[in-house]
């Protein structure tokens, strides 16, 4: 028998053997990375999730209510007085503090505003039930001339600020203002007009030192 031949079969033999263990190998592979995927799926689990809802609040004043204000007259003299008053409510969500500043018109250049004085208090302490009668209430401004801007309590800056109010949400105060013509007001100012706004700023008090 031909030795070539010979070996030429045991090697055939050989890589047949060869290709079947790699094959069974191969195949144990396979079924150990599927037994090790199915276990990596086979874990407890557990998810807890909570929603937060946010929303803001709100600073407002009732632009209604200091609209009632109305200290406007004519015919004013010397020695006269006007008085008011005037409901400062927060219809807003959260505590507020404000302030109040004027301005005045010089229009016909005879400067009324230098001579009338505003005074603010708050409702009266002996006749609460009509608001300003007795105007005895504590002072909130003392009596001040009108001037361009110079009337006024607390301050529109931001934060707390000297003379500022301070109004809890849904709550509400009365202040009496009381314009005077004082009795020494000379003929110059005869036929005289100046036009006084009343502005209230009112900001937040929370987060707002």
């Amino acid at each position: 028998m031909d030795t070539t031949d010979t070996s030429y079969v045991a090697d055939k033999a050989s890589r047949r053997r060869r290709r079947r263990l790699f094959a069974l190998l191969a195949a144990t592979l396979a079924t150990l990375s599927l037994g090790a995927g199915q276990l990596s799926l086979a874990i407890f689990t557990d998810q807890e999730s909570v929603a937060a809802t946010f929303s803001t609040g709100s600073i407002d004043l009732d632009g209604t209510a200091i609209a009632g204000l109305t200290l406007t007259t004519s015919g004013m003299m010397p020695g006269d007085t006007v008085t008011d008053d005037v409901l400062v409510s927060n219809i807003g969500t959260s505590q507020l503090r404000y302030a109040m500043s004027t301005a005045s018109t010089n229009a016909d250049t005879k400067l009324l505003r230098g001579v009338l004085t505003l005074t603010v208090k708050t409702i009266d302490v002996t006749t609460p039930g009509t608001p300003c009668n007795d105007f005895d209430g504590t002072s909130v401004l003392a009596a001040t001339v009108l001037g361009a801007s110079t009337a006024g309590f607390g301050s529109s800056a931001q934060g707390a600020q000297a003379g500022d109010r301070t109004l809890n949400a849904a709550a509400s105060e009365t202040l009496c203002f009381r314009v005077i013509l004082p009795s020494g007001t000379g003929n110059a100012y005869q036929s005289a007009t100046t036009t006084t706004t009343f502005t209230f700023d009112a900001e937040q008090t929370a987060s707002n030192p």
